[in-house]
């Protein structure tokens, strides 16, 4: 094992942040009222929080917001170790910074025989193949079983695909997927008359939408579009088309539940130009 002095002077400085990172938090358990206060159920709202901000810097291509919200998350990292660390439980439930990253380092070798070890593994697909039936080995009862039961639905969907490619199960062709989806449509528009106003079953149009949304994330994962970035880009545009909208409105005096869509669409235009 590599002796510190024997590391690049650039590794020694990350080396030593970290330890700074560690000796404040150590330092703010013991003498902060707030930081002593807190807990892993606490913390885990303020965590999911950080992570959807480090998101939106992502989207946004904001390296100085990226940089920042990596911070805070490390921070969390960071205080759920010392607050394992202090556990009064089983001393086999105790663990540390150390701990955390020694599992990770060893996790990473295992399941990088490729690299670790004698499997050959040239292609990513090969790759994901290998991780999955390594984890399998390791315990995992189904190759579904590492997905979040808390993930966002869209997200889940992307993983459960991902992941059962991994396995095998998936299409051949692009083209038999895009025919699903286009079966799915018509199973979703079958399930009421869209010329009349007719009421609907909504249950079993619900559960035929959710299979159109579905096979439309599993074209997206073919042709290499991630579906919850497309969406959440989607998303914002329509947020500062819609803001702008609303600017002009008050800049001519108008409130937007007193004017016409025709009106509204004039504005909607000019956004979509900027």
């Amino acid at each position: 094992m590599k002796q510190f002095q024997d590391l690049s002077p650039r590794r020694q400085e990350q080396l030593m942040a970290f330890d700074r990172l560690l000796t404040i938090m150590d330092e703010l358990r013991a003498q902060c009222p707030w930081d002593r206060k807190q807990t892993m159920d606490s913390l885990r709202h303020l965590t999911i929080e950080e992570t959807y901000e480090l998101s939106d810097a992502i989207l946004e291509k904001d390296m100085n917001e990226i940089r920042k919200e990596l911070g805070d998350i490390q921070l969390h990292l960071v205080f759920y170790a010392k607050i394992a660390s202090e556990s009064t439980t089983e001393s086999s439930d105790r663990f540390d910074m150390a701990d955390v990253l020694t599992s990770v380092c060893e996790k990473l070798i295992s399941r990088h025989p490729h690299i670790y070890g004698d499997t050959v593994a040239e292609t990513e697909e090969q790759v994901k193949a290998n991780w999955e039936q390594l984890k399998l080995k390791e315990g995992n009862k189904s190759v579904l079983g590492g997905v979040p039961s808390s993930l966002p639905a869209l997200v889940k969907a992307m993983r459960i695909q991902e992941k059962a490619r991994g396995a095998g199960f998936d299409w051949e062709e692009k083209q038999q997927v895009w025919e699903k989806v286009e079966e799915e449509m018509q199973e979703f528009k079958a399930e009421f008359n869209t010329d009349t106003n007719e009421l609907i079953d909504t249950e079993r149009a619900e559960g035929e939408f959710g299979d159109l949304l579905f096979s439309l994330v599993n074209y997206a994962r073919f042709i290499d579009i991630n579906p919850e970035t497309a969406l959440e880009r989607t998303n914002k545009k329509f947020i500062k088309r819609f803001t702008y909208l609303e600017q002009k409105a008050r800049a001519n005096g108008k409130s937007l539940n007193d004017m016409t869509l025709a009106e509204m669409d004039v504005y909607w235009n000019e956004a979509k130009t900027i």
